[in-house]
């Protein structure tokens, strides 16, 4: 599965220091002036799981392999994108390609760092990308809804449709993101094909100085309450901090860095971890001598489904799984003591994948 999370927000707020620190592939140049992330750099990061170390700690595996996310630093955009202002169109072109969105917004005071948005707001800045957002999405549905309404007026499946874009229409228009109408699977069917930018789920970041970063602000408490409104979550960081620990190859001085800073983990960790909690991802696992692996999965995917990701033939050749919840593989510290507990299940097609089940399929060629 490839999943892609994109890190949005106004010119110099930190969005491409927060990338250099996230991601372990590339590296985005973070400079004071606008625009100069033009083209989306992409990058991939491991996911965090303490579980994963904790099944190699007992297997002693050859390798390790977890699982990861694709991160991408979008360029910085300003008011008036959904009108093609600054690099509106390729912001919004770039945004369209990700499953999450991770905004990013200023909450420190620096003047050696530009703003052309006057004195600091964060909330203010929010609703700027959502705005923008927002006005975009109203033009596709109202596309959509001139090429559907004379259909409508004869097809009953038209009208439904037709009916599920104008709920989007005035939604949109009284400022409201399309992830807070709540609409059902079966009414999502609609605009699918618009792969609108306000359907999917944000997570906001609050880039606080080094002093706020434990603590928070009166910045970073203002977008916690504003986004508490739309049930969002808010994760508190200093991206330069964040980017300086990223930067050192030695554990050893990572951790010395952060007992210097009072950090038991880094915050990219909650940042990740958070991530891929809104994306409503699962994890499982598969652990042998070769290796023990960490699979990505969307929650309430069966058990064919889940052998898809590691080759395609195992979810059409599919038999059965052998499934051991983690929880009883760490209690008996391996399969063979598992199964002989009774702890190791035989699950058909129809069982469900629950998060941290350790697996092995059976399939046919």
């Amino acid at each position: 599965m490839s999943l892609k999370a994109g890190i949005v927000g106004l010119p110099n707020v930190g969005k491409s220091t927060l990338f250099n620190a996230v991601s372990n592939s590339a590296k985005a140049q973070a400079s004071n002036y606008r625009f100069c992330t033009i083209e989306p750099n992409t990058g991939l990061v491991d996911v965090p799981d303490y579980r994963l170390s904790k099944l190699a700690e007992l297997v002693k595996p050859n390798r390790i392999v977890p699982t990861q996310l694709e991160i991408v630093d979008i360029a910085g955009l300003v008011r008036g994108a959904s009108k093609g202002e600054g690099l509106g169109n390729k912001f919004l072109a770039n945004i369209r390609e990700v499953d999450a969105i991770i905004h990013v917004i200023r909450c420190f005071e620096d003047e050696n760092v530009l703003r052309e948005e006057g004195a600091i707001n964060p909330v203010g800045d929010k609703e700027i990308i959502d705005i923008e957002l927002q006005l975009k999405d109203l033009e596709s549905v109202e596309k959509k809804i001139q090429r559907v309404e004379k259909l409508s007026r004869t097809d009953v499946k038209m009208k439904a449709e037709y009916d599920v874009l104008m709920q989007c229409k005035l939604h949109l228009e009284k400022g409201n993101s399309i992830r807070s109408l709540g609409l059902s699977k079966e009414e999502r069917v609609a605009i699918s094909d618009l792969f609108l930018l306000t359907e999917k789920q944000v997570l906001y970041v609050a880039n606080v100085d080094e002093a706020s970063m434990h603590t928070g602000n009166k910045y970073s408490e203002a977008l916690k309450i504003n986004a508490k409104a739309e049930g969002a979550d808010v994760i508190v960081m200093c991206n330069n901090i964040e980017a300086q620990i990223a930067e050192m190859e030695a554990e050893e001085d990572k951790q010395m860095f952060m007992e210097e800073y009072g950090m038991k983990e880094p915050a990219l960790d909650r940042l990740i971890q958070t991530t891929y909690k809104i994306l409503n991802l699962y994890t499982y696992f598969t652990a042998g001598v070769q290796e023990v692996r960490a699979w990505t999965i969307h929650q309430g995917w069966k058990a064919p489904q889940a052998a898809s990701v590691i080759h395609t033939d195992f979810e059409k050749g599919f038999i059965k799984a052998e499934v051991i919840a983690y929880d009883d593989f760490v209690k008996y510290g391996n399969e063979a003591a598992a199964r002989e507990n009774g702890r190791l299940r035989i699950e058909g097609k129809e069982y469900i994948v629950q998060d941290g089940d350790v697996m092995h399929f059976r399939f046919n060629v």
